[in-house]
């Protein structure tokens, strides 16, 4: 195949483009994704057609500041924005230490990094570190580099997981008692069914099945968009509705103006952020329930209710949406509780078939 042909860009769809192309031996090949038409077709002019004429690839010597709008741009054909945001916040860090220094000479800095490291706050370390190990990952697989040296210094541990707070039912009905009428349901329900802030922002009429006492969650608010969810397992899912979730959606003054549930003031979606800042921590002030006390906890005390009432934790994990590994990992002491009282139900268990068998007979 001679090295002078062209590689053909091709669309995937929004801001998506593949690349396809002849390798040396004559095989069609493709890569995908790019952001870009002519960022695809500059990828097989600086990379693959070099390969082809048997060079290395040509690269500048960028900068990391340079390189992380490159990698950005790249990797947010595939995530959310509000992914994004997150991993360009935690670069700040990271540029602020080695912004103006070239890849070339950062992948000799394993030293450096080690010590950078150890002057991170103890709770975030592990978030900065895994966002320039991943930057950094990008530029070695992209040619910039020939080493990650974010992997030099070893293991990034995670932090131990911060402790999760349950409230009692006298707790979540004071809290309600200091909500405006609008929102007084909303504790109780989100403590009965253990939905994300995200989750029941986006909730409406039309997921609620009183026939079958279910609930189902299909979409979500994410930086103020609603999302509908992949219909997987941990997303998509059905939560079933306790007599007391039942009572909070009863008592609820549905509006005409808006399917939603828990509407804002205008009828379109809250914005959590206003709300935790407006209405939520004046509640908790005024219950004198004591902080910290965030609007997750309530999430937090259906799963510990769940887990205290003997559910398994893998119905627990399905219903939540979340895994059994999380859940271990901050509810570990309620989890050694509730085996506690497993020879007992299975006593039970035994005496009950005892029972019936002598009923046979």
């Amino acid at each position: 195949m001679p090295a002078t042909q062209r590689g053909q860009a091709y669309r995937l769809g929004p801001h998506k483009w593949g690349l396809r192309y002849y390798d040396a031996k004559g095989n069609r090949r493709r890569k995908s994704p790019f952001p870009s038409k002519s960022t695809a077709l500059a990828h097989f002019r600086d990379v693959i057609e070099p390969q082809l004429r048997g060079e290395p690839a040509a690269r500048p010597d960028l900068t990391l500041s340079e390189f992380v709008p490159i990698f950005l741009e790249r990797h947010e054909v595939n995530v959310r924005p509000k992914t994004i945001v997150a991993l360009r916040e935690r670069m700040r860090r990271a540029e602020q230490a080695f912004g103006t220094v070239p890849l070339s000479e950062l992948e000799c800095m394993a030293e450096e990094i080690a010590n950078w490291r150890t002057k991170l706050p103890e709770r975030s370390c592990f978030a900065y570190t895994a966002a320039l190990r991943q930057v950094l990952r990008a530029a070695q697989r992209w040619g910039y580099i020939g080493s990650n040296p974010v992997l030099s210094p070893g293991r990034n541990p995670q932090p131990s997981p911060r402790g999760v707070r349950a409230f009692s039912r006298e707790e979540v009905e004071t809290i309600a008692a200091e909500l405006a009428p609008a929102y007084t349901a909303l504790p109780v329900f989100a403590a009965s069914t253990g939905l994300r802030p995200e989750e029941w922002a986006a909730l409406e009429r039309r997921d609620i099945d009183r026939r079958t006492g279910v609930l189902s969650v299909r979409r979500t608010v994410s930086d103020g968009e609603v999302v509908e969810l992949g219909k997987t397992a941990r997303s998509r899912r059905q939560v079933p509705l306790s007599s007391r979730a039942i009572a909070a959606l009863d008592s609820i003054m549905l509006r005409l103006d808006t399917p939603l549930i828990f509407p804002a003031p205008e009828g379109g979606h809250i914005n959590l952020d206003n709300f935790r800042r407006r209405v939520w921590a004046p509640a908790i002030e005024a219950s004198g329930v004591g902080r910290p006390a965030r609007i997750y906890d309530l999430r937090a005390t259906f799963i510990s209710d769940a887990l205290a009432a003997g559910v398994p934790i893998f119905t627990v994990a399905k219903i939540a949406g979340t895994s059994v590994r999380m859940i271990e990992l901050h509810y570990g002491a309620l989890l050694d509780g509730a085996t506690a009282d497993i020879a007992g139900r299975l006593n039970a268990l035994d005496a009950a078939r005892d029972r019936a068998a002598a009923q046979g007979d």
